[in-house]
């Protein structure tokens, strides 16, 4: 189904997975501030909000939404206002002493929260739209089954290097949590970084339309 540049796309997308990008940045901001648990929920999250967008690119919704302005705007901010909400949200949480049962209704939060940060994050259908077509079969058959299988295996690859980031932060968080002045400060750190990265989508603009 899926022709000889197979091998290419995979180097491809091995390579732009392990490239530190705004998803890796935010799981680490989350694991740093929330722990393992909060980490590793947000990476399903985002996962699950990447294949969104390899399930909305190959049925033409994401092309749809890209060539228009007023929708890729109104995307593109509603993205980065939830961000800078839930980058408050967790610079205002720094040092609050949580319930011991409430780990679990925090990582259905951070699940949650990972999948609409992703699922409303243009600059990610755009990124599949521009990247997947490259490599489908022209001669195969169901160009939308092939952008599907393509996409899964990229947020797959993606994910693998999340849960690698999460490992690491969680490592480093478990170094400094008997400090509780400066975990206090990581996760001020965490929540003004996580703002941050919804500003930055702020300013995103729309690709060129070809």
């Amino acid at each position: 189904m899926i022709d000889t540049n197979f091998g290419l796309f995979l180097a491809a997308a091995c390579l732009i997975a392990a490239v530190p990008g705004p998803g890796i940045f935010y799981v680490a901001a989350r694991t740093l501030s929330e722990g393992r648990g909060s980490g590793f929920a947000s990476t399903a999250g985002t996962a699950l909000g990447g294949m969104v967008h390899v399930v909305a690119g190959s049925l033409g919704i994401s092309a749809i939404i890209l060539a228009s302005a007023e929708l890729f705007t109104a995307v593109k901010f509603v993205g980065a206002l939830y961000l800078v909400w839930l980058g408050i949200k967790t610079f205002r949480s720094a040092g609050r002493v949580l319930p011991l049962d409430s780990a679990a209704v925090g990582d259905k939060r951070a699940f949650r929260d990972g999948v609409l940060v992703e699922a409303l994050n243009p600059k990610t259908a755009a990124f599949f739209l521009a990247f997947i077509p490259q490599f489908l079969d022209p001669a195969g058959s169901n160009p939308t089954l092939q952008f599907i299988m393509l996409g899964a295996i990229s947020v797959t690859l993606n994910t693998l290097a999340d849960v690698v980031v999460v490992l690491m932060a969680s490592a480093t968080r478990t170094q400094l949590i008997g400090r509780p002045q400066l975990m206090r400060r990581l996760t001020q750190g965490s929540g003004i970084f996580i703002a941050g990265l919804g500003l930055t989508l702020a300013l995103a603009r729309r690709p060129a339309q070809g």
